[in-house]
Parts: C-alpha cells; structure tokens; sequence
C-alpha cells in the first residue's frame, strides 16, 4: 500500500454510535482517486433510490483524494456529498483549507456518516482514535463559537474543524459547511444534511504524514509552483486582488450579473472590485494548507454602521456580486458584512444572495407585499434589507422563513414557477456569472449534476484568445482552435466536453483549479508527472481524463435513479431573454442553439439522447459494470 493514501474508509453510524473501518486496494484507489469518486462509489453502493435528503437514511460523505497532504500548491482540497435537500439530486460541494489534509494525517481517505444521533454530537478523530462527543452545548453556537469551544475543550490549538452553524441547525436547504471560518463546502445544502443529523463539528488531528513514491520529484514540482506562480498572470492576479478581481472585467463584457440577472452592467462595479477591496479593507492574504498563491482575502471593518470580524476571512467574486451588483448593492462594507453574517452562520452566499435579489423583484414587482415580509420594503440598492434577510434566512424568522427553502420551492408557493425571475437549474440557484456572453457555461448549468454549478468546466472567455497562456496550455487533450465566448456548434460542444472531463478530473483528485493550467499554473503534462511523483503508479493524462469522465457518468446514473432525465436539463427562462444594460445589451441565449447543442452533447457523451442519461455501453466501457441494470 502506498502511504499517499492511508488505505482506510472510516464508516460511522450516529443512530447506534457504530464506528469501523473499511480497508481498500490500490486498485479502488486508482479507479476512483478520492473526492466525488469515493463519495459516488458509496453513494451509488450505499444509499435508497428516492429518500428524504433530510431524512437519517441520508448518507453524508467526506472524502479528500490520493494527492491531498502532499505539500504542494492546490493540493488542499476535499470534497464533502450526499443526497441534495436543495435539489434532490446528487449534492456535492469542494473545499480547501486545512481540513481535508489533516483527515489524511489522522489516518483516513474518506468518512462515510450514516444515520442519526438521538442529541447533537460531534465526532473527534485524533490520531486514529474515533469518538462520537456530547455537542448540545455547541448547538445553536456559530461557527466561530464552535471552533473556540472544541478546541479549548481538547486543549488542541490547531485541530481542524469543520462545522455548521445556526443554518445547518435549521434545515435551511443551502446552508454549508465551515472549516477555518473562511473554506466553505458552499452548494447544495450539506449543511443541512449535517444538521439533520445532529451532527455539529467534526474535529480531526494528526501525525501520520504521508509519504510519496518520488518525493525529490514533488519536492521539485512544490518549489517550481511556489516560484513561478507571480510570473503567471493567472495567478498572479489572484495573489494581489482575489477572485474579485473579475468584478471589473465582466462588467466590461457585459456580463456582470446586475438586478437579478435582468443587467449586465453595473454602474457602481468599481466600488465592489478587487482594488476597491485591497485598498479600503483588506488587512492580509491567506492561502490553504501548502498554498503560496493565497487567494484568500481577511478583511476588517470598524465603522459606526459596521463592524467585521477579520476571522471570517473576506469576500471572495461570488460572494461580492451576489450581495453586490446582484442587488444592485455598492456598499462594501456591507458586503463584507454578509460575507461574516454567512460564514458566522454557515449558508452558502451565492443562494443567500440569489434567493435575496429573487425576493426584492418578488416585492418590486408586487408578489410580495408588506404583510408578507413583515413591514420590510424590499429594495435593490438597500444594503440594509440584505443583512436583515441573511439573519432572518439563518434562522428561519419570518419571510425568512419561506426564503431559506430556495428560489425553486418558494416560487412554487408563491405561484411563480413559471415566471422568468426563478434563476435556477434543478432547483439550485445560479451562481454569479451569466452563459449569455459565455455559451459554454449555459450547457455546464443544464447538464450539472448538482444544478446550476459555474464549475464545470473553464469559461469560454478564458480560452478565446488562441495566443494567450490558457489557450495554449490545452493543446495537449487535441483543442487546438480557439473559439469565440458566444460560438454555438460543434467544435463548442467537443471543447466543452473535453475540459468538462478534466474539470471533473480536478474535483476527483480534490485540486484547486487556480493551480492547474489552463487556470492556473502547472502545465498539464507536469500535473501527470506530480500523479506519478505521489502515488507510484505509471499513469497518462489519459487514464486521469477517464477517471474525471467515470465520475461524470456515476453522477449521472445517481440522478437518473432519483428520477432526473433530460427535462431537467435545462435553462431558466430569463436567459432566453435579452440582456437590458451593457455592452451585451440586446443579447440573449439562443434556445434553438442550445437544444441542438444539447443533443450533440448527450451523442457525444454516449448518452440516450432521449433520456440524457447512459447507455450500458458507455458504463461498460468506464469500466462501471455494476451500474448496469441486470449485471
């Protein structure tokens, strides 16, 4: 067994306080690698076709990969997933931070937590030892009250924590999960999932380190990215103004998402931007465990109207335009102030923000009206109704009560399915960036497993100019010709799904994106060479590509069991509208397009395309034969 894994699946069950340990080959490992591949394995294995997702028959799953803990940028990340209360389909969500290299140190590759506990608890794992603790005196603590009372009651310092807060308690359907305040497992709900469980916190520390087959290699790798990163412009950028540093660019294109996506411009974007945060509230940079670009703000605001607590990091760009230009919002201080509110609390801040913008034009267009928000006049612009909503969303107080269900189930109780201001696929909202400028994105939301996910696959706008750096570095998986943002067709299609299998390869492998060209900085072919350098095994960027496509397919199949077909993979109407401000003004996403694009996807995955969903040949052939019905 190579030490790059620990060779050990941790499975506990809350309802009888069950613990064991479950030992795996390396050919599981190299099959699936970890993240979204371990969590599909079990979930697929595991779990009943169509339960209640806040139900204790749900199972929640935490899973870092084969490279996480190997001391090199981007190798940080975990993912954590189960059955969706936003969405009912497949929910899963990444994270960086400290946590998931700690849970490979403390001897494990993944937790799988079935059940319920009769009172809340939270599980330690220290060093190897398991236990399941009292927590009802952590229930109804934020997170930041959570981390400093387990830590001080096991006199551990730099135990990694992750926990949910006030949100997750109660079942609000996009609360999340925090580990160091400011890495949130953000979409679809796992938060809530935790919280049905009555389960707090889990705490991990350890020392068993893991070891590499190659380490002069990674050594080699680690020192090359930690050099080289401030000569990328990529990276580089994330370094000195964050992921906000897109505000301004988007804005630009016409594509910043502006008054509940009705606007692709937004005349105050300058005074949310990356310069507007490095220069009025930014007091450091943070990176995640190994991680010398330090994409991460911490910022601190003491005002009369606004104080920030600098433990809950800072703002990042989703967070930024969901209470900024979303809401047409230009305070940000403001937005610095949701962005503490909601890691304080634990919600995801691009639902927070959409289901808050969906709210105002509910008001503004008289679908809600004064007795419905309890006398609050729901306006864009107002920074003070959105704090308000964030607190009354966290902890289900009046209208935030129907608004921490999500945009999808409260328009169906307001008689709103079917108007065009529902912004969401599958029942999860869209995240803060619009397909209308870049094509590709449109086709990553409808086919998402986890519903409307910008995180799919890499932007058309980042690959357009064929003499640019991202273009050039995906020569190697044969895109050799680059295409305009708003190009239909084809050769879009036949791009989107290459680098949809490598998007998918990352989150299986638990890498950061802002690492990996064409994102970020380690070319490709170097990338296989690190695989190699940590696990021992003789591999190809092929057989890595294959694994990102198996996960794809085993998603797939986790929907198709709970009833998901081609229906759903769709786009929300107001997308098929024009764009009413920007430079894109009079732009809309071509349906007739999209439904051709579609179906040349759904060929070109090996899908029926009158399902959406796989063929037996294609599951045979991923090597996936016990997802065949009747093998």
């Amino acid at each position: 067994m190579n030490k790059s894994y620990q060779g050990k699946i941790l499975s506990i069950n809350l309802s009888s306080g069950a613990i064991f340990v479950e030992e795996k080959d390396d050919i599981f490992y190299r099959k699936y690698l970890g993240g979204k591949g371990i969590a599909l394995y079990y979930l697929l294995k595991e779990l009943k076709p169509k339960i209640d997702p806040l139900s204790a028959e749900n199972i929640l799953i935490v899973a870092p990969s084969i490279l996480t803990g190997a001391p090199v940028p981007s190798l940080s990340r975990y993912t954590v997933a189960a059955k969706s209360p936003l969405t009912d389909a497949y929910g899963e969500a990444e994270a960086g931070g400290w946590f998931g290299p700690e849970l490979k140190f403390a001897g494990y590759d993944a937790i799988i937590i079935k059940g319920k506990a009769s009172h809340p608890v939270y599980i330690s794992i220290i060093d190897g030892k398991v236990e399941i603790k009292d927590a009802r005196h952590l229930w109804g603590k934020t997170t930041g009250e959570t981390q400093d009372i387990i830590r001080d009651e096991l006199s551990l310092s730099t135990a990694r924590i992750l926990s949910i807060g006030p949100a997750g308690e109660r079942l609000v359907r996009y609360a999340c999960i925090l580990n160091e305040l400011g890495h949130a497992n953000g979409r679809t709900g796992m938060g809530a999932v935790m919280g049905s469980k009555n389960l707090k916190a889990i705490v991990v520390k350890g020392k068993d380190r893991c070891s590499f087959a190659n380490p002069e290699k990674v050594k080699e790798i680690a020192q090359f990215m930690a050099r080289e990163f401030k000569n990328n412009p990529l990276t580089l950028t994330l370094y000195e103004l964050g992921t906000s540093a897109g505000v301004s660019g988007l804005n630009a294109s016409g594509i910043l998402p502006t008054r509940n996506f009705n606007d692709g411009e937004f005349q105050d974007h300058e005074k949310i931007s990356g310069n507007a945060i490095k220069d009025e509230i930014l007091i450091n940079r943070k990176g995640c465990y190994a991680c010398s670009i330090k994409c991460k703000r911490v910022v601190e605001v003491k005002t009369s109207e606004y104080t920030v607590d600098s433990r809950y990091g800072g703002p990042e760009y989703e967070t930024v335009a969901a209470f900024g230009s979303l809401c047409c919002n230009s305070d940000l201080k403001s937005i610095a102030k949701a962005n503490e509110l909601c890691n304080k609390y634990a919600l995801d801040t691009i639902s927070t923000g959409a289901t808050i913008a969906f709210a105002i034009e509910c008001f503004e267009q008289g679908h809600l009206s004064l007795a419905d928000t309890g006398g609050l006049e729901l306006r864009f612009g107002d920074p003070n109704i959105i704090l308000q909503l964030i607190e009354m969303i966290a902890f289900r107080e009046g209208i935030g009560d129907l608004l921490a269900e999500g945009v999808k189930r409260a328009s169906i109780k307001l008689g709103l399915e079917k108007s065009d201001l529902v912004l969401e696929v599958k029942g999860q909202e869209l995240p803060m960036h619009d397909p209308r400028g870049k094509v590709s994105l449109g086709l990553g939301y409808a086919v998402s497993p986890n519903g409307a996910n910008h995180l799919v696959s890499i932007h058309d706008s980042l690959i357009e100019n064929g003499n640019g750096l991202p273009f050039n570095s995906i020569s190697c998986i044969g895109l050799l010709e680059p295409l305009d943002s708003r190009d239909y067709g084809p050769k879009k299609v036949r791009q989107f799904v290459y680098l949809m299998y490598l998007w998918s390869l990352l989150d299986t492998i638990s890498v950061c994106i802002y690492g990996i060209a064409p994102r970020g900085l380690l070319p490709l072919n170097k990338f296989v060479e690190l695989v190699e350098a940590i696990s021992g095994w003789e591999t190809s960027l092929w057989e890595l590509l294959k694994a990102g496509e198996r996960t794809i397919n085993m998603a797939r199949v986790f929907n198709a069991r709970e009833g998901f077909t081609r229906k759903d993979d769709t786009l929300p109407s107001r997308l098929f509208k024009s764009l009413q401000s920007g430079n894109l003004k009079g732009t809309c996403y071509s349906k007739e397009n999209f439904e051709k694009d579609l179906e040349l996807f759904y060929e070109m995955m090996g899908w029926d395309t009158k399902t959406g969903n796989p063929k037996n040949a294609k599951l045979y052939e991923l090597g996936l034969d016990w997802l065949v019905k009747g093998d």
